[in-house]
């Protein structure tokens, strides 16, 4: 194999792992269409640090590596701003071969790294807020707590004299660029993919997110690349990111409706298909896309709920409740905690017709306005005329 170390700036390379085939992530809980990648780094200064590592199925590849751009023997440190096992992986391997080095990591990630890897036995160094290593030639790691973004043992490290950001977890996608760089990847993908990663993992801690970002820019810290452990590096004005993330942050909403519905003989389908024909038709300029929850993929939804104002959720009854794939969507749902969103409820029942009652409890209990006018029709709608079609996309909209 051949060696991989690729110039971030100066003395400062790319040594990860970009995964081309993977498609799911956090077991199947995430979905990844255009790839991903393991993002790890070497500085090599007067001290040779190496920050995080990949994930464990890839561990004998990126040891092969390691070996052939740098003597293991030279390496002082490993920086480890994240115990979850995309970025401590092949922890273990590298250990084995260096039972000496030092790891650097927070005191949370001390508890993670041993509860999943034992290693009581290793030299580690807790690191805090304000905490700096001297790799020398007038250079410093200088370490951030990032707690919750997204676990209690993140953090960032940040390299002075090349304003290098570290962010771990913090600002990244699970997108595979061959480019390694943001200015080289597609830019439409890029931002589909960064918003996407943000409404799905980071959305239920935005209070925190907003309070960091805080804390970061109050540092003043002149910041040249932002270095995330997923996906494009950002080079080419990287704080347009954090821009980014202050907005997505603050109970962020675009100009959208987002109607999502599951079915059983089709007539909920008629519905979410009439509220979305009324809500073009009244509100030209409101963008209104409509799932199928059996049918979509769930990252891609919450994405569009995610930028959407108000959301309209249907369901038929079964059972006196509603249809289970409708109630694990939900569950998602009330996980993100989304803020500042209205919701409709509709759908078509038989019999009994609880199901409209239902949702609109479960999608109060998870954070949603919900507005009085709901659309319960019973077997299916046999008229062109439904006045609550025009009650509900105006109390959403109007």
């Amino acid at each position: 194999m051949k060696r991989i170390k690729r110039q971030i700036k100066n003395n400062v390379s790319w040594i990860g792992y970009i995964d081309w085939e993977l498609e799911t992530f956090h077991g199947d809980d995430y979905s990844i269409s255009h790839g991903s990648s393991q993002n790890a780094y070497l500085i090599e200064e007067e001290k040779t640090v190496l920050v995080d590592t990949v994930w464990q199925p890839h561990d004998t590849v990126f040891m092969d590596n390691l070996k052939k751009v740098v003597d293991l023997n030279k390496l002082d440190y490993v920086v480890i701003n994240h115990g979850e096992v995309d970025h401590s992986g092949a922890l273990p391997a590298l250990m084995k071969e260096r039972p000496d080095l030092t790891i650097i990591c927070t005191k949370n990630a001390l508890s993670s790294l041993q509860g999943q890897y034992g290693g009581e036995d290793w030299n580690y160094h807790v690191v805090k807020t304000g905490d700096s290593l001297d790799v020398g030639n007038g250079k410093q790691l200088v370490f951030v707590e990032m707690r919750m973004l997204h676990w209690p043992d993140s953090m960032a490290a940040y390299l002075t004299g090349d304003n290098i950001l570290f962010s771990n977890d913090a600002f990244g996608q699970h997108y595979a660029v061959d480019g390694l760089f943001n200015d080289l990847a597609d830019q439409c993908l890029l931002e589909a993919e960064a918003i996407k990663y943000y409404a799905n993992i980071l959305t239920p801690f935005s209070p925190l997110v907003a309070a960091k970002i805080k804390e970061v820019v109050g540092l003043n810290l002149p910041i040249d690349i932002i270095a995330p452990s997923h996906g494009a590096i950002w080079r080419d004005n990287p704080l347009q990111i954090i821009e980014k993330y202050a907005a997505w942050a603050d109970d962020y909403q675009e100009d959208r409706l987002t109607i999502v519905y599951d079915t059983m003989w089709e007539g909920t389908t008629e519905l979410a298909h009439r509220l979305a024909a009324e809500a073009v038709r009244a509100y030209p300029d409101t963008r209104v896309s409509v799932f199928n929850i059996s049918k979509s993929d769930k990252n891609d939804i919450m994405t569009e709920v995610f930028r959407s104002r108000a959301i309209a959720v249907g369901s038929p009854t079964v059972g006196n409740d509603i249809l289970s794939s409708v109630a694990g969507w939900i569950h998602f749902l009330k996980s993100l905690k989304f803020k500042n969103k209205k919701a409709a409820a509709f759908g078509c029942y038989g019999w009994s017709g609880e199901s409209i009652k239902k949702l609109k409890e479960k999608l109060a209990d998870a954070g949603f306005d919900v507005v009085d006018p709901s659309l319960r029709v019973q077997w299916k709608a046999r008229t062109d005329e439904l006045p609550e079609v025009k009650e509900i996309i105006g109390a959403l909209l109007g």
